[in-house]
């Protein structure tokens, strides 16, 4: 029974180290079409529980000064983990400076029990690949009475209240939730929402059912639609074919005002032409860097000015 597992560098969270809070079998509220874990039915609680003494004492062995965040997941969902709050106790008693992070579907925020544990944690990841009712059934097949509306509303109270590092992830699978419609009522709930970030991804690993990602490029156009407000990040770039294009300096100013770029998504994106104006507008200040969690933002000047202007004094 592994417990522990990493460091892996990840680029949005750093070296992170795991912990799986149901190693020996999935134990997970969804039924996710694109997860990489077999199909399996769905459970409200864990029968399968892993003492809290056994994960610290595991921990301890593996964790060091090198660790940027203790990541809490499962095969399934770790927030179905009944001792969650003790664990995260104990946690917090031995982590030093490393943060802790959990990654969560979300559901089980209408709990008041575990919205109020996930307050303790230094970084939450809150999943929501959809908000229409008969998408969000299609796509995370939820166990019985688990409603999208009431996650949705803990989502938006959870992210005014929590003092940590709040991310979201929408996972876009082709087909169900990358419509124009679908993607304008994430929009509408997500600006709603107080995130440091938006992550936006497709299917990268073998899915559990016979279901399909979108394309890198589709990502990037489904990233304009959202509110040039909204911290979007691209996540998925897994298997992406290199298609470059011409941006003139105004272009280049126009793209990156709707929506910050990473020099991963500049690799991607622009040819070596407009890589050159790019520079040219870094040189001049027009086009400025933004570290946000871990990850570099290119922007322009004046977006940087407006957000500033913004932030409470």
């Amino acid at each position: 029974m592994q417990l522990i597992f990493g460091p892996v560098n990840s680029r949005r969270f750093g070296s992170s180290l795991g912990i799986d809070l149901s190693p020996t079998n999935k134990q997970c509220n969804f039924d996710c079409l694109y997860c990489e874990l077999a199909p399996t039915p769905t459970v409200s609680h864990q029968n399968n529980i892993v003492k809290v003494d056994e994960i610290i004492k595991s921990l301890k062995e593996h964790l060091d000064a090198q660790i940027d965040v203790i990541t809490l997941t499962a095969n399934g969902e770790p927030t179905l983990y009944p001792y969650l709050d003790e664990l995260i106790d104990e946690i917090d008693a031995i982590k030093n400076n490393t943060q802790t992070l959990i990654l969560t579907n979300s559901a089980t925020l209408v709990d008041s029990k575990v919205f109020n544990t996930l307050l303790k944690l230094d970084q939450v990841k809150l999943s929501l690949d959809a908000v229409s009712a008969d998408i969000f059934k299609k796509i995370d097949r939820p166990h019985n009475d688990i409603d999208i509306d009431e996650i949705i509303k803990r989502v938006q109270e959870f992210s005014k209240i929590y003092k940590g590092k709040l991310f979201i992830e929408v996972l876009f699978v082709d087909g169900l939730n990358n419509s124009k419609e679908e993607v304008k009522k994430l929009n509408d709930v997500l600006k709603q929402v107080d995130a440091q970030r938006i992550d936006l991804g497709t299917i990268d690993r073998p899915p559990a059912y016979p279901v399909s990602g979108i394309s890198y490029e589709e990502l990037v156009d489904i990233s304009m639609m959202f509110d040039s407000s909204l911290p979007i990040h691209i996540a998925s770039r897994g298997n992406t074919k290199v298609n470059t294009s011409s941006y003139t300096e105004d272009e280049i100013l126009n793209t990156l005002d709707k929506r910050p770029l990473t020099m991963q998504d500049i690799e991607l994106l622009f040819d070596e032409e407009s890589k050159t104006r790019l520079n040219k507008l870094i040189n001049k200040a027009k086009v400025v860097k933004k570290m946000v969690q871990n990850l570099e933002f290119l922007l322009p000047n004046t977006n940087l000015q407006r957000k500033r202007q913004k932030e409470p004094k």
